[in-house]
């Protein structure tokens, strides 16, 4: 998790501009031991100055993606492991959530349901789709998106600092980037369904009182990719530019585990997509809360789920 200090927009500039190199090194644009671009270069591509590319710099080398060397740039040192028995679908056998999203918007009908701590990694993917759809390279005919997120009240056992005394300003920091990226994706909904650019989008976000301990994609109700929050020790900056140690969790970079439901209704596979099926519409009925804003629906009506 990130923040931002002035310049450039403030934190919604840093925030885009390393949510999307996060984006590009767990889908594999940016592998392992490749280098990123200079530094003049990102700043140009994403129009923000180069104080804001170094902050971000300075960001993913403190979460673990990257180490820098003077003169030699940023080496990628961390992508998102996706360990999947199906993975013989792809060629290569690499299996990514940016590409179990893009193959699911090439379907007629996409169904997400999703229980993570933010919204960070499904708002890049979802707007890369969304450029997909607007260029007229794909063309879905309804979208139901559902996600459960934490309630803002919870008292989230993450970003703590050893004497407790930046606890305070530290969720703070936490709430105001996820409020960020839910927002961002709430946009991108909103746009495809308002603008016609899908006939039918149904979206919902709903709070619960789980503290999450994991990540889980269920996709169009018949793949799903599963992964636990690995807590780990870093420096985290505050807004006053004090640098302080805390605790954090990777999430982009959460090893995943992929699984994909069969027509043997006892395969592995099957059990474990059909388990979690059930366990989502359990927490999403029985222990969540709809955020302030209403569920937004464009176009038809949806038939029941």
């Amino acid at each position: 998790m990130s923040g931002e200090h002035g310049g450039d927009g403030g934190g919604r500039e840093f925030e885009r501009v390393a949510s999307a190199l996060r984006a590009r090194m767990t889908d594999g644009t940016y592998a392992v031991d490749t280098r990123l671009p200079p530094q003049r270069d990102l700043a140009e591509e994403f129009g923000v100055s180069r104080d804001t590319v170094q902050r971000v710099i300075n960001e993913l080398r403190s979460e673990g993606w990257i180490e820098t060397r003077q003169g030699s740039g940023s080496r990628v040192v961390r992508n998102q492991r996706i360990d999947s028995p199906a993975s013989v679908k792809w060629p290569d056998r690499k299996v990514t959530l940016g590409r179990l999203i893009e193959q699911a918007f090439e379907r007629t009908e996409v169904t997400l349901d999703v229980f993570t701590l933010t919204a960070e990694s499904l708002d890049a993917h979802i707007r890369l789709q969304a450029e997909r759809i607007q260029v007229g390279e794909i063309a879905p005919e309804r979208i139901v998106l559902r996600v459960l997120l934490p309630d803002e009240s919870l008292d989230i056992p993450y970003w703590r600092s050893k004497s407790g005394e930046h606890d305070l300003l530290l969720k703070e920091r936490f709430l105001d980037i996820a409020r960020r990226q839910t927002q961002s994706l709430r946009n991108v909904m909103r746009q495809l369904g308002a603008e016609k650019l899908v006939p039918s989008v149904e979206f919902q976000i709903r709070r619960t009182t789980l503290a999450p301990t994991f990540k889980l994609y269920l996709v169009n109700k018949e793949e799903a990719l599963f992964g636990l929050y690995e807590i780990y020790e870093r420096p985290i900056e505050l807004e006053d530019g004090q640098e302080i140690m805390a605790t954090d969790v990777r999430g982009l970079a959460a090893r995943l585990t992929h699984h994909v439901k069969d027509a043997d209704e006892h395969s592995q596979g099957t059990v474990f997509v059909e388990d979690k099926q059930v366990w989502f519409e359990s927490a999403w009925k029985f222990v969540s809360e709809p955020e302030a804003e209403p569920a937004e629906q464009y176009g038809a009506a949806a038939p029941p789920r």
